[in-house]
């Protein structure tokens, strides 16, 4: 499954980058949105992909009691993923102002208005 997975955080990778490098605003915010899914999916894959328990320890014992999730990584990816929600939505307000301005979404264009 891992393998499956890398292949998968690669091909956003590559999707992320392809759509940041064109001249539309809206794909780049687009590609800004894959990238941090593909770095969430990739901490995801490496943390390892193995089914467990919740990591309660049960009273009066030291140690959970079989196989465990580990809880940092879920906590990593959720704290990004509020971060991404966040710029993704600063990200729109921003284009949607430029846009008003200069009545287009292309960067070239937008160079162009530049005093």
């Amino acid at each position: 499954m891992e393998p499956l997975m890398a292949i998968v955080v690669g091909l956003l990778y590559a999707a992320a980058i392809y759509m940041m490098l064109r001249r539309s605003i809206v794909k780049l915010v687009i590609g800004l949105m894959l990238l941090s899914n593909a770095a969430n999916l990739l901490i995801f894959t490496v943390s390892g992909m193995t089914r467990g328990a919740p990591p309660l320890i049960p009273e009066g014992a030291m140690a959970p009691a079989g196989a465990v999730a580990d809880p940092l990584p879920q906590a990593l990816i959720l704290t990004a993923i509020v971060i991404a929600f966040g710029v993704l939505a600063f990200a729109v307000v921003l284009i949607h102002r430029a846009y008003e301005i200069v009545k287009a979404d292309d960067l070239d264009q937008m160079k162009e208005t530049d005093t």
